[in-house]
């Protein structure tokens, strides 16, 4: 169909432009050519000027792996668990199932930066980024305990209507560890091994879900491994996955607390972020004073990131707040 419509369109064409002047014509194909981008669908122009869903997958995986590659720091295991979901997922044409991904790790670890590299691969422009990406905050959206049947409906409501508009959506879940007890499950439909429900396709949305929670357990791992003199990127995902599912199902402060998501296994991978090392926040200090359009300081580098390493107490290996205050910081220093 759109050939045939390419085929009208430039058969009509040469007899109207022949009876106008040069630069009535210029106006005229242009005039065209802008009209044929905003009626053609998903057409660079109309994305860009109007709110476009990938209804195909143009999200790069050589390009989003250079981006958490340089910058992502310290977070090996992250990076590769993250990039073999999305390359699973995008390599399927119609997935059974939305991709559904829990990252854990302590705060500053760079949970929501990937998330929003992941965002913004998957929409590169501002206008469809901010209409198919929705990132709820556990404290902002569901504040009050009392309220969480009316949140239920809620959130299945907008879940189904935004995916019934775009399947390609995502939707984000930061502090998961705040989240009341039983919320998360309200989405449990959507999640499953479904062609479809009542005629709305799930299986190419992607669910990203944000802990605190199993960050103490994913950092006394790391610890062990430092103690032993093994590489931090050799600890053994799967087994990392298996005890962060058991963890966060039995731990009170977690908003997978005896969920049914992780019952009936419809969470596909469970994320560990590391605790960032001292070389891994002077990474971090050296990229934000770039950031600021600071010049590199390296005893600058080195005396922020020596007072952000303070776990445990006796090795002072770790920073305990990851990156997290690192550009004010830099702020306050500079």
């Amino acid at each position: 169909m759109k050939l045939l419509n390419a085929a009208v369109f430039f058969i009509l064409v040469p007899p109207l432009v022949t009876a106008l002047d040069p630069l009535s014509t210029s106006i005229f194909m242009g005039g065209a050519a802008v009209a044929w981008q905003l009626f053609s669908p998903h057409s660079w122009l109309k994305c860009s000027l109007l709110e476009c869903c990938n209804m195909k997958d143009t999200l790069n995986l050589s390009v989003i792996k250079m981006d958490l590659d340089q910058k992502v720091f310290g977070q090996p295991l992250a990076v590769q668990t993250v990039l073999r979901a999305l390359s699973a997922n995008m390599h399927s044409k119609r997935p059974r199932k939305p991709l559904v991904m829990s990252f854990h790790g302590w705060t500053g670890t760079g949970k929501s930066f990937v998330s929003s590299i992941i965002a913004e691969n998957l929409y590169q422009l501002h206008i469809p980024r901010r209409r198919f990406v929705h990132h709820f905050s556990t404290v902002l959206h569901f504040p009050h305990l009392s309220h969480v049947h009316l949140y239920k409906e809620q959130l299945q409501n907008w879940i189904r209507g935004n995916v019934s508009a775009c399947p390609r959506s995502l939707f984000i879940f930061s502090e998961m560890d705040q989240m009341p007890h039983g919320l998360i499950d309200a989405i449990m439909p959507f999640l499953g091994y479904h062609e479809e429900i009542d005629g709305v396709y799930y299986g190419k949305t992607i669910f990203l879900f944000l802990n605190n929670a199993g960050g103490d357990m994913i950092t006394e791992i790391a610890l062990d491994y430092w103690r032993t003199q093994k590489r931090r990127e050799n600890i053994p995902v799967k087994m990392l996955q298996s005890l962060l599912s058991e963890e966060v199902f039995r731990n009170t402060n977690s908003g997978f607390f005896h969920s049914q998501l992780i019952q009936k296994n419809l969470i596909d991978y469970f994320v560990p972020f590391l605790p960032l090392e001292y070389k891994h926040v002077k990474e971090c200090v050296r990229e934000e004073l770039r950031a600021q359009g600071h010049p590199k300081d390296e005893d600058l580098i080195t005396e922020i990131a020596s007072a952000m390493t303070d776990y445990p107490r006796e090795e002072r290996l770790y920073s305990s707040k990851g990156c997290k205050t690192v550009a004010s910081r830099v702020t306050l220093s500079t």
